[in-house]
């Protein structure tokens, strides 16, 4: 038989310790998520408490054990509509706010919102006093969209916690932020923010709903007043930046230089500079910020890795090495990020041994599977294909990174051009994963380079079905469609889609503009490609700009256009193909 969890006898041990003096509810063992934000000043953390006059004495009688135990063992076993009417249940009858509380955390991590709603409910009618069990409430009708019956909740979550109302303005925006209404959910933090226009973070939380509104001016003119109240506030500046960056980058700078003569130890403002110094191409000022950050915050590993990072975007790999070395001496708290970094450096410099070496010594988290997929391609760059791929085949600690490592070892055989082995590998792979969305697509993408384009679009519906929300196998379909220039009305219907779930993916654009391009309308084709260009100018992406451009008349330009992408791919096929058609 299993060991049990201590956290599933909290209920139980609760009851059975105070059928007559009621103890306050447990440390929850598994809250619902709740929004986070950084707050500006220590916060004073207020738990949840229960109000003796209003907890029922309850006795531990013999079938609320067995409702208790059938609940918990049934949710460990997985059994999860079992677990939730056992909770449910209990609820009820009791009425106990620590029942209540664990059958509404245990519902929301299920996503049993309904089941969740009324727990959460019948724990606030238990428990008026509890300020968790109002927050999960009026998170659980914004996750509704219940946004008007939210607000009373929110109105006194904000009121009864005056110490804390000002971190819990910036938790507001993380919740709020899940309803799709952004004008409405504007409004109601307009609303909420009212009696404490005194605050900064109430400025400041306006300020980010009209963000997500699209009112750039109302944000600029909330996230001012956050500041006159709180000039030495980095997070405001540093959104006040942001702000300014959208409509002109030497605003921006101009903002954030004038603010560093203030608050020249705002680290992060600094950097936010250093790095649009970067984005500008402004080198020589990008390298005086690198100096006088390293002046100003000596041997702070954050920096040293900022700054590192910042170096190596300059191709300055030498002083980038030099950086992510003082970070690892300087404990940074996430090694081993740093440590990859470090093989990037070095393999961007050609010095593949040292790569190898920084991506060997990551072993587990986070960056061990990027760091293995990059020993692997380095191997295959010096030519030693078959070492490659035994390496990758040999490094999987579980199930999904099986299948990462298989979709790596297919693109080091795309990069061979082996577009049969490729297709071959990640045939083999959908035998035992037969419903891996990530497998089905790159086997998709692989079948188009060996002309199985019933394969592609047979795997492509299937990752449609599985998982309706996969932005990118609707473009891949409507894009191979568009480009064979067959069924373009379903194409464009399929790009449309990808659109509307990724609005501003430079490659679903890409794929917009080429699929209107074969319909015929040249002017919003250039629309669209334009802006995809801008956001990212990938070498496919100016192959179809200039052919547009071409076909509009505009030839110098897609010349210009060609011309700057072959000098930072000179090798893209389809680029070199498209000039090539269009020079004969």
């Amino acid at each position: 038989m299993k060991i049990l969890k201590l956290a599933m006898w909290a209920p139980i041990l609760a009851l059975a310790a105070c059928a007559h003096p009621p103890l306050r509810p447990a440390d929850a063992q598994s809250e619902p998520p709740a929004a986070k934000a950084p707050a500006p000043k220590p916060r004073t953390v207020v738990r949840p408490t229960a109000n003796p006059q209003v907890l029922p004495k309850q006795e531990l009688s013999q079938a609320i054990l067995f409702k208790l135990l059938l609940a918990e063992i049934s949710l460990q076993r997985g059994q999860v509509n079992v677990a939730m009417q056992s909770f449910l249940e209990l609820t009820r009858e009791t009425r106990d706010p620590r029942i209540a509380q664990r059958a509404t955390e245990v519902a929301w991590n299920a996503r049993f919102l309904g089941v969740a709603l009324e727990t959460a409910g019948i724990w606030l009618a238990a428990d008026p006093e509890s300020l968790r069990a109002r927050q999960v409430l009026a998170a659980l009708l914004v996750d509704e969209a219940r946004l008007d019956d939210a607000q009373p909740h929110l109105q006194k979550w904000l009121a009864a916690d005056r110490e804390n109302v000002g971190h819990n303005f910036l938790e507001l925006n993380t919740l709020l932020a899940r309803h799709p209404d952004k004008a409405a959910v504007l409004q109601l933090t307009q609303k909420l923010a009212q009696p404490y226009l005194t605050l900064p973070e109430a400025h400041y939380s306006i300020a980010q709903a009209a963000w997500n509104a699209d009112q750039s001016q109302l944000a600029l003119t909330e996230i001012r007043a956050a500041l006159t109240l709180r000039p030495e506030w980095e997070q405001a500046a540093q959104f006040q930046g942001q702000l300014l960056q959208r409509t002109s980058n030497a605003d921006a700078l101009a903002y954030y230089q004038e603010y560093l003569k203030s608050h020249p130890r705002a680290m992060d403002v600094r950097l936010n500079y250093a790095r649009l110094l970067v984005t500008g191409k402004k080198y020589p000022e990008a390298r005086s910020e690198f100096q006088a950050m390293l002046t100003e915050f000596p041997n702070n590993p954050d920096v040293a890795l900022a700054v590192g990072l910042l170096s190596f975007q300059l191709k300055d790999y030498d002083a980038a090495e030099a950086q992510l070395l003082l970070a690892l001496e300087t404990h940074h708290k996430d090694p081993d990020a740093v440590r990859f970094y470090l093989g990037q450096t070095n393999e961007e410099a050609n010095r593949f041994g040292e790569a190898l070496r920084w991506y060997a010594s990551i072993n587990e988290g986070e960056q061990y599977v990027p760091a293995r997929v990059r020993y692997a391609t380095i191997l295959a760059k010096q030519g030693k294909l078959t070492e490659a791929r035994k390496y990758l085949q040999e490094s999987a600690l579980d199930a999904q990174q099986r299948v990462q490592f298989t979709q790596a070892e297919a693109q080091l055989l795309r990069d061979a051009n082996d577009y049969r082995a490729a297709y071959d590998v990640l045939d083999q792979a959908l035998e035992k994963n037969p419903n891996s969305p990530e497998l089905l697509y790159d086997h998709a993408m692989a079948a188009e380079k060996i002309d199985r384009i019933d394969v592609l679009e047979s795997n492509l519906r299937k990752v449609i079905q599985i998982k309706p929300d996969y932005a990118h196998a609707y473009n891949a379909l409507g894009y191979t469609l568009a480009d064979r220039n067959t069924r373009l009305q379903e194409a464009y219907t399929l790009i449309e889609q990808a659109l509307k779930i990724v609005p501003e993916d430079p490659f679903i654009m890409d794929s917009m503009g080429w699929v209107l391009y074969r319909m015929s309308q040249h002017d919003a084709a250039l629309t669209f490609l334009k802006r995809a260009f801008e956001l990212r100018p990938d070498a496919e992406i100016a192959a179809h700009l200039g052919e547009v451009l071409w076909a509009a008349g505009q030839r110098d330009e897609a010349r210009k256009i060609w011309d700057s992408a072959l000098k930072n791919d000179p090798g893209n096929e389809l680029l070199l193909a498209t000039v090539k058609k269009f020079s004969e």
